[in-house]
C-alpha cells in the first residue's frame, strides 16, 4: 500500500499549548498511595515521595497535572488534607467505595509538582460542596497572608501563594453516577455564579467547566450548549472526557475509534462558535480534553470493589489497566488528534500518570515502570511542541463501526521553528500489509532524518509488566530518508513511528 502527504511550512493549524500533554492524579487506588506517596519506599524523599516514579515523571515534561479528581472531587473536603497529619480525618469517598486517609493533601502534592517540575491544575467540588468551598479552597491556595485562609496556609508550613491559575468548575457534572449531578440549567448556573466570584478574587484565572463526559451521554450536545449559555463570559475552557476501549476484540474497529474522538471534538467546537456567535461575543472559549486514556482491560477485576463487596478498602489495586502493544497503537491516534486540533484543544490530561489507568505502574516497596502506552506519550510530550501542521492526506483506508473510510494512516506534524525540526508522528492502522509514505516536504529546506523511533510488535498482546518491563518498547528506525525534498518511508503493520527531520 501507497500514502502520499504534503507538509507545507505555511499551512499550519495552530501553535500547539504544551499542556495539551498534561496528566491527572486522583485519590483512587494506588494513584496517590504507593504511586506517587510510599513513605517506607527506599526511593522516598524526605516528603514520603517515591523518587523512582519522581524521575519517570520528570522524564515526561509533564506541563501540569490535575487534582484531587476526577469523581473523587464532588464529595471531597479539601479541608481533610491540611495541619498535621496526626489530626487529618479519615473520609470515605463515595465514588470509589474506598476510604482515603488524607495523608497527601494540597500542601504534599504542591511539593511534588515542585519536585517534578509541573504546574497544578485544581478542580473544586461543586457537587456536595459549593461556591463556598470554591472561593475558600482558593483563598488558601493563592490569598495573601494578613487574610484568614492566607494566614492559615502559613500557618501549616507555606507562607507563599502558589498561584494556581487553572480551575476545574466541577467534575462530570452531567453524570448521574456524580455526587451532586445536576441538570445543564442547575449547573451551568451555579458554575457561573462560582465563576464570577473567583474573578472576583482574581480576573486572570483560568477556569474550565464540564462538558460531557463522553459523546454517547443522552444529554450531549445540548449540555455543552446550555452551559455555555450560562457561562460562556466567565469561563476559558469546556472540559471533555472520552475513554477507549476494544471490548469486542476487533482491532480495526477499535483503532477508529479516534474518529470518534475527532467528531466529538468538532461538535463541540461548534458548539461553542454557536454561543459565541448567539452572544455576540468577543472572546474564545477552548476545548480542555482533561480525562482521556484507554480503560477496559480492568473492568471485571475491579467490581468486588466498586460494587462494595470489599468494604471501604484503603488504596485498594483499582483500574490497573494492564497495557499491551495494541493499546500503543491506540494512544498514538488519540494524541495525533489532539495535535491535528490544537486550534481548539489548549488542555488534556492523560488519566491518569501512575498506576491508575496510566503509563507507569509501581510495586509497593518494589520497582516503578514504564506501561507500553508510556512511549507515545513520552514522544508527544517531548518532541511535539511547535505549531501543528496542516497536512494533506492520501491514504487508503476502511469502514469502521464508528466511521466510513477510515484511513490506514494516521499521521500528525509539529514544526519546531527554533530547534529547525520538524517531526511526524505515524500510525499504520493496517494489521497485515506494510504502508509507504511518501512526504512532499514545501517551503521546508530539508535537510536528513536525524531521529526516526519505531514501535512495532508480533503480538498485540505483549505487555510491559514487574517481570518484564521492556517487553514492548521502540527501537531505532531504518529506511526513512529524505531526497529531493520528499521523506519517504515505510510503516510495518501495526506500527507507531515518529520520524524527525532537520529542516
Amino acid at each position: 500500500m501507497r500514502a502520499t502527504v504534503t507538509a507545507h511550512k505555511d499551512y499550519t493549524i495552530s501553535k500547539i499549548d504544551d499542556r495539551v500533554y498534561g496528566a491527572f492524579l486522583e485519590h483512587l487506588g494506588r494513584a496517590v498511595y504507593t504511586g506517587i506517596y510510599e513513605p517506607g519506599h527506599k526511593t522516598a524523599d524526605k516528603n514520603g515521595m517515591r523518587g523512582d516514579v519522581a524521575q519517570l515523571v520528570r522524564d515526561l515534561k509533564v506541563p501540569m497535572v490535575r487534582y484531587p479528581g476526577g469523581n473523587f472531587v464532588s464529595a471531597y473536603n479539601w479541608e481533610d488534607g491540611i495541619g498535621p497529619r496526626a489530626d487529618r480525618p479519615v473520609r470515605l469517598d463515595y465514588a470509589w467505595h474506598t476510604s482515603d486517609s488524607n495523608a497527601v493533601g494540597i500542601h504534599e502534592f504542591a511539593d511534588w509538582c515542585e519536585t517534578v517540575n509541573t504546574e497544578m491544575m485544581l478542580a473544586v467540588n461543586l457537587g456536595s460542596r459549593g461556591l463556598d468551598h470554591a472561593r475558600n479552597f482558593v483563598e488558601y491556595v493563592n490569598g495573601p497572608t494578613g487574610s484568614y485562609w492566607g494566614d492559615l496556609r502559613k500557618k501549616n508550613g507555606r507562607a507563599d501563594p502558589w498561584d494556581v491559575k487553572m480551575w476545574c468548575l466541577g467534575n462530570e457534572m452531567d453524570g448521574p453516577w456524580q455526587v451532586g449531578h445536576k441538570t445543564a440549567d442547575e449547573y451551568g448556573r451555579l458554575a457561573n455564579e462560582t465563576a464570577k466570584a473567583l474573578r472576583m478574587f482574581d480576573k486572570n484565572l483560568e477556569l474550565i467547566v464540564c462538558g460531557s463526559s463522553n459523546s454517547d451521554m443522552a444529554t450531549y450536545p445540548d449540555w455543552e450548549r446550555v452551559v455555555l449559555e450560562h457561562t460562556y463570559e466567565s469561563v476559558d475552557h469546556i472540559s471533555l472526557h472520552m475513554y477507549f476501549g476494544n471490548r469486542a476484540k476487533n482491532t480495526a474497529n477499535y483503532l477508529a475509534l479516534s474518529e470518534k474522538l475527532d467528531t466529538y471534538i468538532n461538535t463541540v467546537a461548534s458548539t461553542i462558535r454557536y454561543v459565541k456567535a448567539k452572544k455576540r461575543s468577543k472572546r474564545n472559549v477552548y476545548i480542555s480534553f482533561d480525562e482521556w486514556n484507554v480503560w477496559y482491560h480492568s473492568n471485571v477485576q475491579d467490581r468486588a470493589v466498586l460494587e462494595g463487596n470489599e468494604g471501604w478498602p484503603h488504596a485498594p489495586r483499582l483500574l490497573e489497566d494492564i497495557y499491551n502493544f495494541e493499546d500503543v497503537l491506540q494512544v498514538g491516534c488519540i494524541l495525533n488528534t489532539f495535535i491535528r486540533r490544537s486550534d481548539v484543544v489548549h488542555l488534556a490530561c492523560i488519566a491518569q500518570l501512575v498506576n491508575v489507568i496510566a503509563p507507569i505502574m509501581t510495586e509497593p516497596g518494589g520497582d516503578a515502570w514504564r506501561q507500553s502506552i508510556y512511549y507515545p506519550y513520552f514522544f508527544a510530550s517531548i518532541f511535539g511542541r511547535g505549531t501543528a501542521l496542516q497536512l494533506q492526506v492520501n491514504s487508503p483506508g476502511y469502514d469502521a463501526d464508528v466511521a466510513d473510510n477510515v484511513p490506514y494512516l494516521d499521521i500528525s506534524a509539529v514544526h519546531d521553528e527554533d530547534a529547525g525540526t520538524l517531526t511526524f508522528f505515524a500510525v499504520n492502522r493496517h494489521g497485515t500489509e506494510s504502508l509507504d509514505v511518501d512526504v512532499a516536504l514545501q517551503g521546508f529546506t530539508a535537510g536528513q532524518v536525524f531521529d526516526h523511533q519505531v514501535m512495532t510488535h508480533t503480538n498485540l498482546e505483549a505487555v510491559n509488566n514487574l517481570t518484564n518491563q521492556n517487553a514492548v518498547t521502540p527501537k531505532p528506525g531504518t529506511g526513512a530518508k529524505v531526497e529531493g525534498g520528499r521523506l519517504t518511508a515505510r510503516l510495518a503493520p501495526h506500527s507507531y513511528q515518529m520520524i524527525r527531520v532537520k529542516v
